[in-house]
């Protein structure tokens, strides 16, 4: 009989405490000296066994970031292994995906040192506070995708740690609930055989697990000045790995909205606060634009491959915003909208 997919991750869940795949943590940091504590104090509390490697690159900074991270690494030297790339990146370089890009390099050395290049690297961000499970919960979901293929995708929450104005947190939870129609629109039309529901949605740069050998095999992180994320995600994806969004892989990200890195989780922040003040409801595409844009993925994957789509999709024209965001779920079924048959184009 066919395992589940939660039986194949809960089996890799226990060979990977008994012999982890070498891993390491790369974060991109500017200024974030009081961040930085928060996200170390974290990942030395994970429940994965040994001692944590973490690829550091303090980028173009300030504030006493070095320092701090210094004394850090004293605490929890029994813990942690910080590798700090301390740099002042050249203006063309200076922005997320340059510093993102420099922190997973030297995760990838770290990891090609231990292990021929074979291995898991994990992005998050200075201002996150992954739960004790994440890097065992993202090390088993690779492990049950297969080697040398896995995409890992980690769910952002907002961390309960930090004051959330209650009119934020009740839009963030409308969108949630948006986000979900869309995932069942997707997983109706054009479902996805290693993604299967439930899943969440998210794959950003405070949490996104690759392969190391499939992170070598696109050329490392874009070097683009923001969604460098979202596009070395997709460059896996067009390069056969294999994409999912295991609930069991989250982790908070802080809710301030000023934030380091342009097109960011705080610039975000600042839009939807900006939003609640002004009271109105934002728009979002209505639901039948989703479902025509799954059909026509699975028309033109169908018809061109995986590569060719997602070329072809990036060239689309954005989705209108045309619908107010539901205040609750939607009364009826929306995976099943009639739309017209879509053509590969």
């Amino acid at each position: 009989m066919a395992r589940t997919g939660r039986e194949q991750i809960r089996t890799a869940q226990r060979a990977r405490a008994v012999t982890p795949v070498p891993f390491c943590v790369c974060v991109p940091a500017r200024n974030e000296s009081q961040r930085l504590p928060v996200l170390l104090d974290a990942l030395a509390a994970q429940t994965i066994a040994g001692r944590i490697p973490v690829a550091l690159c303090i980028n173009n900074s300030d504030d006493d970031s070095v320092a701090v991270v210094e004394q850090v690494a004293r605490h929890h030297a029994e813990r942690l292994v910080i590798l700090v790339d301390a740099c002042t990146l050249p203006p063309p370089l200076a922005h997320a995906g340059g510093a993102r890009g420099r922190a997973m390099e030297m995760g990838y050395r770290h990891v090609r040192s231990a292990a021929g290049g074979n291995g898991v690297l994990i992005s998050t961000d200075a201002d996150c506070r992954p739960p004790a499970e994440w890097i065992s919960a993202n090390l088993a979901a690779i492990g049950a995708i297969g080697a040398g293929a896995g995409i890992v995708g980690g769910r952002i929450m907002l961390d309960d740690a930090e004051p959330i104005h209650p009119a934020i947190a009740r839009m963030r939870d409308r969108f949630d609930l948006y986000w979900a129609a869309v995932r069942a629109i997707e997983d109706a039309s054009d479902p996805s055989p290693h993604d299967p529901p439930p899943r969440h949605g998210d794959h950003t740069g405070a949490s996104i697990a690759i392969d190391a050998g499939l992170y070598r095999a696109i050329g490392g992180v874009p070097s683009i000045a923001s969604g460098e994320d979202r596009s070395m995600v997709i460059d896996a994806v067009a390069a056969g790995g294999r994409l999912v969004h295991p609930p069991s892989v989250w982790t908070r990200v802080s809710a301030r909205t000023e934030g380091r890195a342009a097109g960011g989780m705080a610039i975000a922040m600042a839009e939807l606060a900006a939003t609640v003040d002004r009271g109105i409801d934002p728009y979002v595409p209505a639901f039948e634009h989703w479902r025509a844009r799954s059909l026509w993925r699975r028309a033109t994957r169908t018809a061109y491959g995986v590569a060719e789509m997602l070329a072809r999709e990036a060239d689309l024209p954005p989705m209108p915003a045309d619908m107010p965001l539901p205040a609750s779920p939607p009364e009826h079924d929306v995976s099943r909208l009639r739309v017209a048959a879509p053509t590969p184009s």
